[in-house]
C-alpha cells in the first residue's frame, strides 16, 4: 500500500455507488464518447443529470426488465447518488445502505454529487 493512501469505510461506500451505477447502466464509469455524447462519458454525473431530469430510464436504454420496475430503478440510482457524493461526510455508511437497499430506511432526495462540478459553474 502506498504511504499516504488509507482505504476507509467511506472510499468503500463511493465504490459500491460506482460499482452499482456500473451495474445499473451495464457499461463503465469512464468511458469514451463521441463529441456530442460527451456528458454520458463519466456515469456518476450522468447518471445524477438522468435522475434529476426524470430520465432514469435512459441509464438501461431500453432494459424492459428494469424498466418493468421503475420504482426500484430510480431508488437504486438514488442510493447509488448518495454513495458517490464528493464530500465523504455526506456519503451513508454502508450499513444505511444495506437498510435501503433493503427498505427499512426511506431514500432520500440526493444531492449533487460533486461539488467541484457545482464550483467550477459559479466562476
Amino acid at each position: 500500500m502506498a504511504i499516504g493512501l488509507l482505504i476507509t469505510a467511506q472510499v468503500d461506500v463511493y465504490s459500491y455507488g460506482v460499482v452499482l451505477l456500473e451495474i445499473i447502466s451495464c457499461r463503465r464509469c469512464v468511458q469514451e464518447m463521441e463529441q456530442e455524447d460527451e456528458e454520458k462519458a463519466i456515469l456518476t454525473d450522468w447518471a445524477y443529470d438522468c435522475y434529476k431530469d426524470g430520465a432514469v430510464d435512459a441509464l438501461v436504454e431500453g432494459d424492459n426488465e428494469a424498466l418493468d420496475d421503475k420504482e426500484k430503478l430510480e431508488k437504486l440510482v438514488m442510493i447509488a447518488i448518495w454513495c458517490v457524493q464528493e464530500d465523504p461526510v455526506l456519503r451513508p455508511s454502508m450499513r444505511n445502505v444495506i437498510h435501503m437497499l433493503e427498505g427499512t430506511v426511506e431514500v432520500q432526495v440526493p444531492a449533487y454529487p460533486s461539488q467541484i462540478s457545482i464550483q467550477y459553474s459559479l466562476i
